[in-house]
């Protein structure tokens, strides 16, 4: 009897972290059905192309990636999924050789979908727009290959920021029901997870569209009590979120990482007002102060932006000096990118691309010189680090982060992945801080309650 090959799929995504945890559970769904993953691009009968739209590169990206599926097998149904997709379908359609159109919705539907387009010889639009009311959509995240598992918790925005194409892709909010969460961290855990991260579009609006008033800081307290549960990380909170039960609840759970990513977007007021975003930064310092005095070794990162329409150097100068003055660990900096259909975009005072490429520069400049600043704080000390890989190209060597999200390598003997081990940190070197194993923990890896063999 001749044994018939599995069929191959291949699947790729851009942007975010709900995007690479969306790509997981796309994984589950076609491994269930018989599918054999294989790296892209290699040749599969079926290519995935999970795609962003946050900004212009992100949408040209995307469309070469499609461009790349197409040409490793003509013959293969190509899919196009994500962001991307739900705004701009009939541009996705345009491209030669694609086959499914799915957005942000239905895409449990996948395998279904590919049979379909198999089926009637032709490209299959499965877009649909976002509608109130609509329900969370349950893409159970089955295994993961990482250290960490990323759980989302939430979809969707309704905050409609002048720049921001996201709502428009990503719909109303729709949160996850708290049950439905516990269970999932339950299983985590009990695979043997020792940090597990809470991701959403609009993270910090959990529970608003929920029945029974729960919101982030309930569901943390639930989720830490959790037993074998190690460390809690929660992606980004925008700094009108904080309440000041969510603030208690960070500060009086240790499992909870001290790491907090809050956006800042921009340090000037009238910037601020002009993006829709509906704080100050005198209230972000605020902000960061309140939280510093709780947990004074934490780390606090955040996103900026250069560039918005209309701005200034003298305003580019305030969004420095509110990043200098909160000591930020790391920024992630976006030069301000059109978006279609939003407001910002008919907005006068386009801002020239070779000033916005220089306000980039100065603000990464910026932002490396507080990265070390933060980062020498911790030299000489042991801090437990979660091992997540390898490192590429260095024989011997790992690499993790630290609870509050320090990168740190380190020579070890045996694969520590999954580990938590701690590690004495000696040195700045190669955007990497380097540290010592501070004692062989080999031999313990199969009794450690987040050993995984």
């Amino acid at each position: 009897m001749k044994l018939v090959p599995s069929p191959r799929v291949a699947l790729v995504s851009l942007g975010c972290k709900v995007n690479q945890n969306e790509l997981e559970a796309i994984k589950h769904l076609f491994r269930a059905a018989g599918y054999e993953i294989v790296p892209f691009p290699e040749k599969a009968d079926v290519y995935v192309v999970h795609t962003c739209t946050v900004t212009h590169i992100s949408d040209r990206k995307s469309r070469q990636l499609i461009r790349r599926a197409v040409r490793a097998n003509p013959e293969a149904v190509v899919v196009v999924t994500g962001c991307y997709a739900q705004v701009a379908p009939g541009e996705v359609l345009a491209i030669p050789g694609v086959d499914v159109v799915v957005g942000t919705r239905e895409r449990q539907r996948l395998v279904e979908l590919v049979a379909k387009a198999r089926e009637e010889g032709a490209p299959v639009n499965a877009v649909r727009a976002h509608e109130p009311g609509e329900a969370f959509e349950e893409l159970p995240l089955v295994e993961v290959s990482r250290a960490r598992a990323f759980l989302k918790i939430q979809e969707g925005c309704e905050e409609f920021c002048t720049y921001c194409i996201v709502p428009y892709a990503r719909g109303p909010l729709r949160s996850r029901a708290p049950e439905a969460i516990l269970a999932e961290v339950e299983r985590l855990v009990a695979a043997g997870y020792l940090e597990i991260v809470l991701a959403g579009v609009h993270t910090g609006a959990y529970g608003r569209d929920l029945p029974g008033g729960i919101d982030l800081a309930g569901l943390l307290k639930r989720i830490v009590q959790i037993p074998g549960l190690q460390r809690l990380r929660i992606s980004s909170i925008d700094p009108l979120d904080f309440t000041p039960a969510l603030k208690a609840v960070l500060a009086g759970e240790e499992v909870i990482c001290p790491h907090y990513h809050i956006p800042l977007q921009s340090g000037d007021d009238n910037i601020l007002q002009k993006m829709g975003r509906r704080y100050t930064g005198h209230f972000y310092l605020e902000l960061i102060a309140s939280l510093r005095s709780k947990r004074p070794r934490a780390a606090f990162t955040s996103d900026v932006m250069v560039g918005f329409p209309g701005e200034t150097e003298d305003q580019f100068q305030n969004t420095m000096a509110v990043v200098k003055e909160a000591a930020l660990a790391a920024i992630h900096v976006f030069p301000y990118s059109p978006r279609r259909d939003t407001p910002a975009a008919a907005m006068p005072g386009q801002v020239a691309p070779g000033v916005k490429k220089d306000r980039e520069r100065r603000l990464l400049q910026l932002g490396r010189r507080l990265a070390r600043q933060y980062a020498r704080e911790f030299l000489n000390e042991t801090l437990t680090v979660l091992v997540e890989r390898p490192l590429p190209g260095q024989p011997g060597v790992f690499e993790g982060h630290t609870g509050n999200y320090l990168t740190v390598a380190f020579a070890a003997t045996g694969d520590l992945t999954g580990r938590l081990v701690p590690v004495r940190l000696q040195e700045l070197r190669g955007g990497l801080i380097w540290g010592k194993l501070e004692k062989d923990v080999k031999d313990e890896q199969e009794n450690s309650p987040g050993g995984r063999n």
